[in-house]
């Protein structure tokens, strides 16, 4: 062989492993991506149901039970259009209540119901997370249309 051929066969054979290593490292940072969806996504379908992933909103006034001498607890969170009830065993934030921002992470039950690992409050009374703003102002929208659609 050539030192030409050499040196191709050597560049050939970096770019495979170069190609190779960056496969298997979006793979990994795959299976780490959790993403949001608002409960009008969710009730559209759009969330995966075998993957971890976060739903925003705000909790719905009324909607929080406990049972007496346990962690579970049931809320529903919405977007103002549609909702989506979650469980969640464990102690919540301090700042949770009904009628506030929230991020909850898990994932989707057979039934419908999220299912959440983590809950995640908003900081202040003044702050909302973007995603949540933004799931809550497409809804608020989608709420809106369907009433004058409906008129």
């Amino acid at each position: 062989m050539k030192a030409r051929h050499k040196r191709l066969a050597l560049v050939i054979a970096g770019l495979i492993i170069l190609g190779v290593a960056t496969a298997l490292v979006l793979n990994a940072l795959q299976g780490n991506l959790n993403y949001f969806f608002s409960p009008t996504e969710v009730a559209e379908h759009k969330a995966p149901e075998d993957h971890v992933f976060r739903l925003g909103g705000m909790v719905e006034k009324g909607s929080v039970q406990r049972k007496e001498g346990e962690l579970a607890v049931r809320f529903v969170v919405t977007d103002y259009h549609k909702q989506v009830p979650v469980v969640y065993e464990g102690i919540l934030p301090d700042l949770f209540a009904e009628g506030q921002g929230v991020i909850a992470q898990g994932k989707l039950a057979p039934d419908g119901t999220f299912v959440a690992d983590e809950v995640l409050a908003k900081h202040d009374e003044n702050y909302m997370p973007p995603e949540v703003a933004e799931a809550m102002s497409a809804g608020e929208k989608a709420r809106l249309q369907a009433t004058t659609v409906g008129n």
